[in-house]
């Protein structure tokens, strides 16, 4: 008697073709999540990063005692340098009344503070103050 040849399961093709049309599947999610991806402006986020993390740093400048000028002008200065580029970042907002206030209340706080540089803790945790105000009035009309 002659032998038989083996063939291969119906289990096994069912597997095989299963595990293509996964990695298909993984690879069409993939490219459809960077293409929507694409879509999105890394501006606006990116500038609030930024700013959020120079606010931080000049907070851990006054927690850590170190309120001399030349501690907070830098981030003084950084974070009005982005301010002027709010409405870049949200074109959408440009002629909304309340973004407007709250983008030049914030250039106008930073002016000040820049006017006359705070010299010490109790100065720069005022200007915060006045900063994080116009952020939060921000933020909470248009999160």
């Amino acid at each position: 008697m002659a032998s038989q040849p083996n063939r291969p399961s119906p289990a096994a093709r069912y597997l095989v073709v299963f595990a293509i049309g996964l990695l298909v599947g993984v690879v069409a999610a993939v490219m459809a999540l960077r293409a929507l991806k694409e879509r999105q402006d890394p501006f606006p986020d990116a500038l609030m990063n930024v700013m959020a993390r120079q606010t931080q740093e000049l907070k851990a400048t006054a927690a850590a005692n170190r309120c001399a000028v030349h501690d907070a002008l830098p981030r003084l200065q950084s974070l009005r340098a982005m301010a002027n580029d709010l409405e870049t970042a949200f074109p959408g907002l440009r002629d909304d009344q309340r973004f407007a206030g709250a983008a030049s209340s914030l250039r106008a706080n930073l002016d000040q503070a820049l006017a006359a540089p705070p010299s010490d803790c109790a100065q720069i945790t005022a200007t915060l103050e006045k900063i994080g105000g116009d952020c939060r009035a921000c933020h909470q009309d248009f999160r």
